[in-house]
């Protein structure tokens, strides 16, 4: 058995015996199932946001950009850097407030309880599982070519595995299982990126003697439009590079759920900081990477291979083991956030409130259960037929998200005089407006990413569509109330703590005093 291989079964063993140690420990009611019992501190916070926000994306597709359109690429990882600190600073805080106040314990209920209306929800939980179901296949089929790539095991096979190891400690143990095996994955994401940057740049002679060698290649993959110069000026694209990656993690409901699982609203402060800490350590070294493959590994068949195809030059037999330990790792940890958020979505926020309303607290976590193995099969399935363009589809559906929720999830704690109307109004906008511009081209005809069309549409409309409809649907009072409350840094009274949803009673943490803010 080669070193690689011996590396991916401990890494598997790990995070399966994650799993099953926090399903001893983890309480079995809704709260405890899909948030962890909110009980998460900030480094856990930090890396679990991160990790499940970077995807595979960064060992293949960052990899790739840096490799095929040079320091162009950097545009993502200046937006990715304050990504992190910057949804933790708007959201965090205030979003553990007010999630807590209304009773709120999914990221898509959450916004119905803002926004109070069925609708809100109608709206909102088809887009984000569409979206969501989406990026969890290219996550498995990722995941399943990356350990077919490393064993030499039929792509199949490799599939099966990777869901195998996803579906088992996310069964187990819920979002905290989640939560952990995504602290454990941050942690090794780091130490392989900064491995083969490290060693790359040993190889190439330092960062001056690579940026020479480039130079001879290429003089415009040094500048930062593009290897034909072919982004000069093109603001519209730049700045949809900008946001995907930054103010765009603030609309994906699998990364907000974090805000919900904090131990207490102040515990965003210092995960802002660790979020930052490993953004620096990890987010350049892909892109570098992918440009020194230039010199390293030149004339790819597919720029997507540079990082890993660089690994296996630079690196010890060893070292390659654990690097793909760590693309193995930021495959797995967003698809297992995706696919718990899916399963959340479908199961709570579809069936328990529209089909099967009042289920008990045993129930609703079995369903939520079943619902995630059920995505799981089928999304296993879907994978195994190789569909073509998923990943095209991938980061469509990532802007998405981003332009249909973020206004949403930002006025929530934000603008008390954002109002249903406006919320449903503006996530429909967004939508529209994205998939609108990605099909008519707005990139090459306009020079405007979707993205930026998508979220303009989305914020001019809340805004407009709050505003014009202020006295006809007014916010609630008790809402109102409980937005001004989040504003404050100091502690929360119990007496506020009225989720409106009956039925979420039991979920809230019985308080004596005041939860410290």
């Amino acid at each position: 058995m080669s070193v690689e291989i011996v590396f991916l079964v401990v890494y598997f063993l790990m995070l399966l015996a994650i799993g099953a140690w926090v399903s001893r420990i983890s309480t079995r009611d809704r709260e405890g199932y899909l948030l962890g019992g909110r009980s998460l501190g900030p480094a856990v916070t930090a890396l679990r946001l991160q990790s499940t926000s970077m995807s595979g994306y960064m060992f293949l597709g960052a990899g790739g950009l840096g490799y095929s359109q040079g320091y162009f690429s950097m545009w993502y990882a200046l937006g990715d850097l304050g990504g992190g600190v910057l949804n933790l600073s708007v959201l965090g805080r205030r979003m553990r407030k007010l999630s807590h106040l209304l009773g709120s314990i999914t990221s898509i209920g959450y916004l119905e309880h803002r926004y109070p209306s069925a609708w809100t929800r109608a709206v909102a939980a088809p887009i984000a599982l569409f979206c969501m179901f989406f990026y969890v296949l290219a996550q498995l089929l990722a995941g399943g070519q990356g350990l077919s790539m490393v064993t030499g095991l039929d792509l199949n096979v490799s599939l099966i595995i990777a869901v195998g190891v996803i579906v088992g400690y996310t069964l187990m143990g819920g979002y905290l299982a989640v939560a952990y095996t995504d602290f454990a994955q941050a942690i090794i994401l780091v130490i392989g990126m900064l491995w083969i940057l490290i060693a790359t740049l040993q190889h190439v002679g330092g960062l001056t003697a690579g940026h020479e060698g480039i130079g001879a290649i290429n003089q415009n993959l040094l500048t930062m439009w593009g290897a034909e110069g072919q982004y000069f000026g093109q603001w519209g694209i730049i700045l949809g590079a900008l946001l995907v990656f930054s103010i765009g993690y603030m609309g994906w409901p699998h990364v907000n759920v974090s805000h919900m699982s904090m131990r207490r609203p102040s515990v965003a402060r210092r995960a802002g900081l660790y979020a930052t800490g490993f953004n620096l350590l990890f987010i350049p070294g892909a892109y570098l990477v992918g440009m020194m493959a230039l010199l390293i590994v030149p004339n790819l068949d597919d720029p997507e291979m540079a990082i890993f195809s660089v690994a296996e030059t630079v690196l010890p037999s060893f070292a390659v083991g654990l690097v793909m330990a760590a693309i193995m790792a930021a495959i797995m940890s967003t698809a297992d956030a995706l696919l718990l958020q899916a399963g959340t979505i479908a199961s709570q926020d579809l069936w328990g409130r529209f089909v099967q309303k009042n289920m008990s607290e045993r129930s609703a976590v079995a369903v939520s259960r079943l619902t995630i193995l059920i995505l799981a099969v089928i999304g296993l399935v879907l994978a195994m037929t190789r569909p073509p363009g998923v990943f095209d589809v991938v980061v469509f559906a990532t802007s998405v998200l981003g332009a249909a929720f973020v206004p949403a999830y930002v006025c929530a704690v934000w603008w008390k005089r954002a109002n249903s109307a406006g919320a449903i109004s503006s996530m429909i906008a967004g939508t529209v407006g994205a998939v609108a511009a990605e099909m008519l081209g707005s990139a090459d005809g306009l020079g405007v990413d979707a993205m930026v069309v998508g979220i303009l549409s989305s914020t001019v409309t809340i805004v407009v569509v709050s505003l014009a409809t202020a006295s006809v649907d007014p916010v609630p009072e008790r809402v109102l109330r409980a937005v001004e409350e989040t504003a404050k840094v100091d502690a929360v009274p119990a007496r506020f703590v009225l989720g409106e949803d009956a039925s979420l009673a039991t979920q809230r943490p019985q308080q004596k005093g005041r939860e410290r803010g």
